[in-house]
């Protein structure tokens, strides 16, 4: 079975030793604005090679602007035979401008053995952005194809720089877990189904502090979980909810992650079209993010308690599946008229939402790849975020620290009358109206949010829409690759280890 182990990084090393003689196949260097238009900022590189390198980027057309890259053959005198020129905009660039840097050089370098980085910035938050983001830009996925002969594996990286091993544990943890996000997208839905699944992830914690509880189709029954039995009725591989815990000693909050874990969506006897369906094996995303979070951040020690619940099911057709017009009841209660077999992940969702709101945790996110309206109104690129404003707040600088890309959403009340039911609490789809999908979304999952301990008011909540952001259909770009992104992974993983610290209960503010 898979664990962390088995993800395949290279052998990592610091260096302060001078780029010429670095024992790697490839050098990296960045190239920033200066006096003369162009500046090469590592101090290791000699007065002549520095005009050399920059007469090479001047030739080249290099205007010092992001993604891109240029490869020059590396003098005679140095180790390495290729040295990869990589644009950043600023003299002093952001960590996020590094990260994304250091994935587009190494994307752009090929599959070389040993690679060396050099980026500006000497501080540790820029060195473990430039080894975070060559991680993330190096990622390669086999899976079942045929190893051809001219394949290198990537067994050496070297940064120029220093960081502490707390320092460098955490950036390699955090690419770790988005390999394994990654990972998991790409597995093949006959593969990867919710028994494999929970498998999966019990293996890859069993050396972790984190305790795995795993709801099989009996546990789900006796619990009254009808969104997940009702999505996976249809499936002859039966729907799980995972609980993952990490409960570090003296937890400073308690925050809940929930993720949509759809292995595979057919849409159900609302079934998609034939060329709709292609692809759909990445909507177990949400699940896979709120585990690779949850992995990370034991890894490297969150003071925040932590309960990741993913929640997985297979959505098919047949004759045990679920009809248009039925009604299923949610965990804690709740009714819900399905008028839409393919508006599936939102009832899954609910069942974890209210899975999570009986522990009265201080935050809850839900993760998911929801609704295709996320996709037509914010691109591959942003993901949309809805909730309380307070808890919107949270992940907004946890996406901005990382340099992720969310989007605040609003819940209209008045979208809200769409949902109503003549048999039901609510229905799962607004019908007769196309408008404000992802929106409608949001308000259907709201209904599912529990209330404080000892109060009426809500548990502070924020919905990541991540349809847009998992997989990308066009070019790689930076340290994202085409396909499946592990987007927001990181942006969770700052979440627990740094914002929520700070910023829950959010009643201490």
């Amino acid at each position: 079975m898979d664990t962390i182990a088995d993800v395949n990084l290279p052998q990592i090393e610091l260096s302060s030793s001078p780029l010429s003689s670095l024992e790697a196949d490839v050098v990296i260097i960045g190239v920033t604005p200066g006096d003369d238009g162009l500046s090469i900022g590592d101090p290791s590189v000699s007065n002549e090679d520095r005009e050399w390198l920059l007469g090479q980027a001047r030739a080249l057309g290099m205007k010092a602007k992001s993604d891109e890259v240029r490869t020059v053959v590396a003098p005679e005198q140095w180790t390495a035979s290729t040295i990869v020129l990589v644009g950043l905009s600023e003299v002093s660039p952001e960590a996020s401008a590094v990260r994304y840097a250091a994935g587009a050089a190494v994307r752009g370098a090929g599959q070389k053995e040993r690679i060396a980085v050099s980026l500006p910035g000497e501080g540790p938050l820029h060195v473990a952005a430039a080894l975070e983001g060559a991680l993330l830009g190096g990622y390669r996925f086999q899976g079942a194809k045929a190893v051809s002969d001219d394949q290198k594996e990537w067994t050496s990286l070297i940064i120029r720089g220093a960081l502490d091993s707390t320092e460098k544990a955490r950036a390699i943890a955090t690419a770790e877990s988005v390999y394994w996000v990654r990972d998991r997208v790409n597995t093949p839905p006959n593969e990867l189904f919710p028994q494999s699944f929970a498998e999966i992830v019990q293996s890859v914690t069993k050396s972790l502090p984190i305790e795995v509880e795993v709801f099989d189709e009996k546990a789900l029954t006796k619990g009254g979980f009808g969104g997940l039995l009702g999505v996976g009725g249809g499936s002859s591989r039966p729907p799980r909810l995972i609980a993952l815990r990490y409960t570090p000693k003296n937890p400073t909050a308690h925050v809940a992650l929930v993720g949509k874990g759809i292995t595979f969506d057919s849409g159900g006897l609302s079934i998609k079209p034939a060329a709709s369906m292609v692809g759909m094996k990445y909507d177990m995303t949400g699940a896979a993010t709120v585990a690779g979070a949850i992995i990370a951040a034991a890894k490297i020690g969150s003071p925040v308690q932590i309960t990741a619940w993913m929640c997985l099911a297979e959505n098919m057709p047949s004759g045990t599946a679920l009809r248009p017009n039925d009604v299923i009841r949610i965990h804690g209660g709740k009714s819900v008229e399905v008028l839409n077999t393919d508006a599936e992940g939102r009832l899954v969702l609910a069942d974890g939402l209210q899975a999570a709101s009986a522990e009265h945790p201080d935050l809850i996110v839900d993760v998911a790849t929801l609704t295709g309206a996320a996709r037509i109104a914010l691109g591959e690129r942003y993901a949309g975020l809805m909730g309380h404003e307070a808890a919107r707040e949270l992940l907004e600088t946890s996406a901005s620290n990382q340099g992720e890309l969310v989007w605040p959403m609003p819940l209209p009340e008045e979208l809200r009358g769409g949902l109503n039911s003549d048999v039901a609490d609510i229905a799962n789809v607004a019908t007769g109206s196309p408008l404000g999908g992802m929106l409608v979304a949001g308000l259907f999952l709201k209904e599912f949010v529990g209330t404080q301990h000892d109060s009426d008011e809500l548990i502070p909540w924020a919905h990541l829409d991540i349809a847009g952001p998992a997989s990308n259909s066009s070019g790689a770009y930076g340290h994202t690759p085409k396909g499946p992104t592990g987007a927001l992974v990181r942006t969770l993983i700052e979440l627990v280890v740094d914002v929520a610290p700070e910023g829950l209960p959010l009643s201490k503010q």
